[in-house]
């Protein structure tokens, strides 16, 4: 019997390769672990490193005072300004300063002098005409109590950045009485401490406040001895910051340690024009 012969055909196309597939899946889970492990590692970093850098962080926060960039004719906004760092504490101030060679009267001509009810009289009396201040002022609320200038109703520390003195003089206790005494330096030592920083080249002066009549009594809020006090701790206040600190309580008291007469109106129980007179002079001979 023949064999059949089976003939296989082999075909001329060859057989295509498997197709890879792209499986979007896999890409989502290998995303999903690499965030994962990285997340791991920010939580074990910030747990064993945390408070040290919250400690860094601390320490460059500038610390913040409230002012106004103020220019004449504009409208004033408030804005908030980090202080710079307070100059260095000059080591070479004697303290009250000591008297000196007398100055002119074009001395006041770049003079600024913030006061309260104390010294307002001092632009009618005295060639000392720049004054910023007004009878509502005080030392505990010097930082927050606006006073009328040709800048609009600004508080004094505005003024000053605007005006930049080259000598600023400071009298502020009239609210002895009213206010505590920790609350008047503190608030006080702000003011001063602001700007000195904000204008280190200008020399600041803390006057002293004057004595009252010996009648005063003992139990009022404002007697001699309160008032020298007071005085002691601007003296301090002063030597702590590094400016200036003149005993103008001297240049009017008598020789019983109270306003000497000649200084004092009984009739309305204010100081009298040879009083004014008589700061300007001390001024005058008591300066850096």
């Amino acid at each position: 019997m023949d064999k059949k012969h089976t003939i296989q055909r082999i075909s001329n196309k060859k057989r295509g390769k498997p197709k890879v597939r792209f499986n979007f899946m896999i890409i989502v889970i290998i995303c999903l672990l690499v965030f994962a492990i990285c997340f791991v590692f920010y939580m074990i970093n910030a747990n064993v490193k945390g408070n040290a850098l919250d400690d860094d962080d601390d320490e460059n926060i500038p610390q913040p005072v409230t002012a106004s960039d103020v220019q004449e004719g504009t409208d004033v906004q408030q804005q908030t300004e980090p202080v710079s760092e307070a100059p260095a504490v000059n080591q070479d101030i004697v303290y009250p300063l000591p008297q000196s060679e007398a100055k002119g009267k074009d001395y006041f001509e770049d003079c600024c002098l913030i006061t309260d009810g104390t010294l307002l009289n001092m632009s009618k009396n005295t060639d000392l005409k720049d004054i910023i201040g007004n009878s509502q002022l005080g030392a505990a609320n010097c930082n927050t109590m606006t006073v009328s200038s040709s800048y609009g109703n600004l508080k004094p520390y505005e003024i000053i950045k605007v005006k930049k003195p080259n000598k600023l003089y400071i009298m502020l206790g009239y609210d002895i009485g009213t206010s505590t005494p920790e609350d008047m330096i503190s608030n006080y030592t702000t003011l001063v401490s602001n700007i000195h920083s904000f204008l280190p080249n200008t020399d600041i002066y803390i006057m002293q406040l004057p004595p009252v009549p010996a009648t005063t009594p003992e139990s009022s809020a404002m007697n001699n001895d309160i008032i020298n006090s007071y005085n002691t701790k601007l003296l301090n206040m002063a030597k702590s910051l590094g400016v200036y600190c003149i005993d103008t309580n001297t240049a009017l008291r008598g020789a019983d340690g109270a306003i000497s007469g000649e200084y004092w109106s009984e009739d309305d129980g204010w100081l009298t024009s040879k009083a004014y007179k008589a700061i300007a002079d001390y001024i005058l001979t008591h300066t850096a």
